[in-house]
């Protein structure tokens, strides 16, 4: 199925939500993004139901973004959710922020939004959704493995390889405030992870 992000937006229903935003490097800050469920995306598609991961791209075109001239990352951006955590209530997908169409350095016109995960989760620019049955390996898992993995979920007693992640700098007012499990997001989304305790579910 190719669409026009404009037919797109045309048949879903816009809303605006709040949330938490977590960066793997150790800030946050809270954003109100307008958008749209994955979960309709999901609808519209109607994937097979041997389909267990969804594949996400990002745009690709040295020419506007120079840095993907660089051979040594792995471009495009790829990053992948279980459909699970595709259809949960939380995923978003963002059209626009504060009010206004979200600007191309934040996304535009199609990015991510997973509250729960670090943002390297939340893909920006995506130009290209696949339903597979084989797990994606993301940008910065095929770029550095032995830190960032597949699942990324926030977690302050897991810390990152190189710095803590107990505690976070809140943007705007630099203050240092504890971080919370799965992002304060918990009750909606800490139900999808039982029976993976052997996974790496928080890098």
């Amino acid at each position: 199925m190719t669409l026009d992000i404009d037919d797109l937006l045309k048949k879903m229903s816009l809303e605006e939500l709040l949330y938490r935003h977590r960066c793997v490097e150790g800030w946050s800050f809270t954003v109100p993004w307008s958008g749209f469920p994955m979960a309709s995306l999901v609808d519209l598609a109607r994937p097979l139901g041997s389909a267990q991961y969804v594949r996400m791209e990002t745009f690709m075109d040295p020419a506007t973004a120079p840095e993907q001239k660089k051979f040594f990352y792995p471009w495009p951006y790829v990053e992948g959710l279980t459909m699970a955590e595709a259809k949960n209530d939380l995923a978003f997908l963002v059209t626009g922020m504060y009010g206004k169409p979200a600007p191309k350095q934040d996304g535009a016109p199609l990015r991510l939004a997973v509250p729960w995960k670090y943002g390297f989760k939340s893909v920006k620019s995506i130009v290209h959704f696949e339903f597979t049955d084989k797990r994606p390996k993301s940008y910065w898992e095929a770029l550095q493995s032995s830190e960032y993995g597949f699942w990324a979920n926030v977690n302050p007693e897991v810390p990152h390889p190189r710095w803590s992640q107990a505690t976070e700098r809140v943007l705007g007012t630099n203050e240092r405030r504890p971080t919370l499990m799965w992002n304060g997001y918990g009750e909606f989304v800490a139900d999808m992870y039982k029976g993976l305790e052997k996974e790496r579910l928080f890098a």
